[in-house]
């Protein structure tokens, strides 16, 4: 069972690819790790996207291992020449790669053939290293010390951590209201400010939309603590109200994102 605190727990993400540096791949891993994390009371702090440079992704992890409660990677734990994640996380713990019986095994059970070279490859692993199931195509991911290694493939990413669901320490999930107003951002920066200044627990963001040919902001709240949450959306509307801009009610419209 996992355990549950007071405290704030936090991860990074690092995305480890070339093809997502490139354009030629789109990352579709950073969105659902944030809101799977938040489901399990643990707060995405920082995601890093970095290319398959064993220097980089070594030095990486190393510093981002002591800065956060988890650390998460994406990517690079194929059969190919340039799959050198596990290897390199390896490496950032100062811990020999070897390979893993338990690991060809779970491979094995989805595939066919041989176990080649390609796919003694994917069940190498970080001596002391425990696995992180692959229902999809087999092949596992594994998790090093507060480091969880895991595929760049979507569904292949989405089912991994499914299997960790309930197993990481839970921390005090953030919760998140939001206000839509049809005003310029301009208009209501001193009374965001003034709100914020406030509530320094409570981060408030603006994020600008149009529709109908009208413009507006969504004001998104997000704190660890309900109360102080609460307290803070309430005097936000109180705020804009008295400034002349009147929230919307329920959800906001449909519409496009400003950037």
């Amino acid at each position: 069972m996992a355990e549950s605190n007071t405290e704030v727990v936090t991860a990074c993400l690092l995305i480890i690819g070339d093809e997502i540096l490139s354009g030629r791949t789109r990352d579709a891993n950073l969105t659902y790790l944030a809101k799977w994390l938040n489901e399990e009371g643990i707060v995405l702090r920082e995601a890093r996207v970095i290319p398959d440079i064993a220097a980089v992704i070594v030095a990486t992890v190393r510093e981002v291992r002591t800065k956060f409660d988890y650390v998460f990677t994406t990517g690079g734990i194929g059969p190919t020449h340039d799959d050198i994640t596990a290897e390199c996380v390896a490496e950032a713990f100062g811990a020999p790669l070897e390979f893993s019986d338990a690991a060809a095994a779970e491979l094995m059970v989805r595939l066919t053939g041989p176990l080649n070279e390609g796919r003694r490859r994917m069940a190498m692993i970080p001596k002391g290293a425990r696995l992180i199931k692959n229902p999809v195509s087999g092949a596992p991911g594994f998790i090093l010390g507060n480091v969880h290694v895991m595929a760049g493939s979507p569904q292949v990413m989405q089912a991994m951590l499914e299997t960790l669901r309930g197993s990481l320490r839970r921390g005090r999930k953030v919760e998140t209201a939001a206000i839509h107003v049809y005003a310029g951002e301009s208009f209501m920066a001193p009374t965001l400010s003034r709100v914020q200044n406030a509530y320094p627990d409570v981060a408030i963001g603006s994020y600008p939309f149009a529709h109908d040919d009208k413009y507006g902001a969504s004001l998104v709240l997000r704190s660890a603590d309900p109360a102080r949450l609460a307290a803070a959306l309430t005097e936000l509307r109180s705020a804009l109200a008295e400034a002349g801009f009147l929230p919307l009610d329920g959800e906001a419209p449909p519409h496009r994102a400003v950037s």
